[in-house]
């Protein structure tokens, strides 16, 4: 809703009323927990290990779970929102994800661990569409573009502090009671969001548009693909890649491709496809979801790498590896704080200017894990690298949806901007498996040979056998601390790999668009 000036006055600012900016900030209460929960994991995942007993593989399905369930919930979950009203469907998906962040908590084993994360990314995946839905229904014109901007600020943040968070709760309830609370913590912020979305998120927004049915088969096919291509990548280094990884992961190609085949059916028959086959009509909006998949492989795959390298492998505290984090997301708020104006500027320059920044950040991270000792290795060392990937992080996340949704007709932006949601999703999901996939293949820690032992034996006899031991101790900790230097090197490499191929993408998007709709 906008306000106009009387005529022969100045035209006043595009404005929204109170009531718009209060249900935004539900909703983004709700995003920012379901977000939050992609990262604040992280630096809970070697406590979870030593707590739980949990292999390799599942750490990364802790992660890739959630992040592949709440990508597949995005398309139906916006339908059914078109049809009963996005309110509701907000509510349900919240207090189903409250209540699978409870379960998490509580879980007893691995195995309870990854199916609540999988269920608690289905609950995200439900209520998130209703986010930009609203967004589109309740702004306009140039207030929508802040209201972006605000949402693109949020996911930055709630990414980049998750690890942060998580430490802090570690650190403040030990390692056994900490990672249970790291779930926990959902609770309060959940109830708060539900109780507000009764009151606040408006009900004349829940106008159902008489969409069609969700198309299950469709869902069913890619979901089957999906799966099959991700359980090799993850098991299959734990497992040395016996001959079902590959029969998997060539299964998985083929579902891919009867569900694309499935699509054009549908729309053939008029029907109501999951994904439009129409939109990758469009050259730009295909190399714009690429784009989105790409990028966020890159951008979460970081947080991974570096909290099990900094815990496990250089033994610092849950703390201290959440605040390695602090400089990226100062970086990702200064950026997403300018992002709409430059955008405004400068169009498609800030994108390229922010996926260059994550690039040239990421390629400079693992340049320092690829040369600094590992004893000389500090929180300083990573600042300036994770400060520039966060202020290019901010310039690109808020806009470029955006851009991606300009390159298909307006009355397509709505199925535009689920594929491009779940693209983003399926991307952290793919991102942590390959790179979890590299790590741990890469990791190989090297026990105290022969020579370092008859060494530090030579030079410690004299204070004792305990000096002795603990000097073999140190040589057991310097070789562990080296093997996962050397593995997270190799996976941000990947990560910097993924980051690459985005900037190269980025120029398949339009160099301006029309942001006054």
């Amino acid at each position: 809703m906008t306000e106009t000036a009387p005529a022969g006055s100045p035209t006043t600012k595009p404005t929204a009323p109170r009531a718009s900016w209060l249900a935004l900030v539900v909703l983004l209460l709700g995003m920012f927990m379901a977000l939050l929960d992609t990262t604040i994991v992280n630096v809970a995942l070697p406590t979870i290990r030593t707590t739980l007993d949990a292999s390799e593989s599942t750490l990364s399905w802790i992660i890739s779970g959630y992040a592949l369930a709440y990508g597949l919930a995005l398309i139906p979950a916006g339908r059914l929102g078109d049809r009963y009203g996005h309110k509701w469907i907000f509510f349900s998906g919240l207090a189903l994800f409250t209540a699978a962040s409870l379960a998490c908590g509580l879980a007893q084993d691995s195995t309870q661990l990854i199916v609540f994360r999988v269920v608690q990314g289905l609950a995200g995946g439900i209520f998130f569409p209703a986010v930009t839905a609203f967004i589109q229904l309740l702004f306009v014109g140039k207030v929508r573009g802040r209201a972006f901007a605000i949402m693109g600020a949020v996911i930055g943040v709630s990414t980049a502090l998750g690890p942060l968070l998580g430490g802090l709760i570690i650190e403040a309830f030990g390692d056994t009671s900490g990672w249970r609370l790291v779930f926990g913590v959902n609770l309060p912020i959940g109830v708060v969001a539900l109780i507000a979305a009764v009151f606040l998120l408006p009900r004349k927004s829940d106008a159902s548009t008489a969409a069609g049915g969700v198309d299950w088969l469709g869902l069913l096919l890619i979901s089957a693909g999906l799966v099959a291509i991700l359980v090799p990548l993850i098991e299959g280094q734990d497992e040395g890649w016996p001959l079902w990884t590959y029969l998997s992961l060539t299964g998985g190609v083929l579902l891919i491709v009867l569900f694309a085949l499935w699509e054009l059916s549908v729309a053939r028959r008029d029907g109501n496809p999951l994904v439009p086959p129409h939109l990758f009509s469009h050259a730009a909006f295909t190399g714009g979801t690429i784009l989105a998949l790409v990028y966020f492989a890159a951008f979460t795959s970081i947080f991974f790498t570096i909290s099990i390298f900094w815990q496990t492998g250089l033994g610092h505290t849950a703390l201290e590896s959440g605040l390695v984090s602090i400089p990226f997301a100062l970086g990702s708020i200064l950026g997403a704080s300018q992002s709409d104006r430059l955008a405004t500027r400068l169009g498609r320059s800030v994108l390229v200017t922010g996926v260059g920044m994550v690039t040239i950040g990421l390629v400079a991270l693992w340049i320092v894990l690829s040369t600094v000792p590992v004893e000389d290795l500090t929180n300083w060392a990573l600042l300036g690298p994770l400060l520039v990937a966060g202020i290019g992080s901010g310039l690109f996340i808020a806009p470029n949806a955006q851009f991606i949704v300009a390159t298909v007709d307006r009355r397509e932006a709505g199925a535009a901007s689920g594929v491009i949601g779940t693209m983003q999703r399926l991307g952290s999901a793919i991102g942590i498996a390959v790179v979890g996939s590299v790590f741990f293949g890469t990791l190989d820690v090297v026990k105290p040979t022969a020579a370092q032992i008859a060494k530090a034996t030579k030079e410690h006899a004299a204070a004792g056998g305990q000096a002795v031991k603990d000097a073999i101790t140190d040589i057991a900790q310097h070789n562990v601390a080296v093997a996962f230097g050397h593995s997270a090197a190799a996976a941000l490499a990947v990560s910097a790999a993924f980051a690459l191929v985005a900037f190269l993408l980025v120029f398949a998007l339009p160099k301006k668009i029309d942001r006054g709709w």
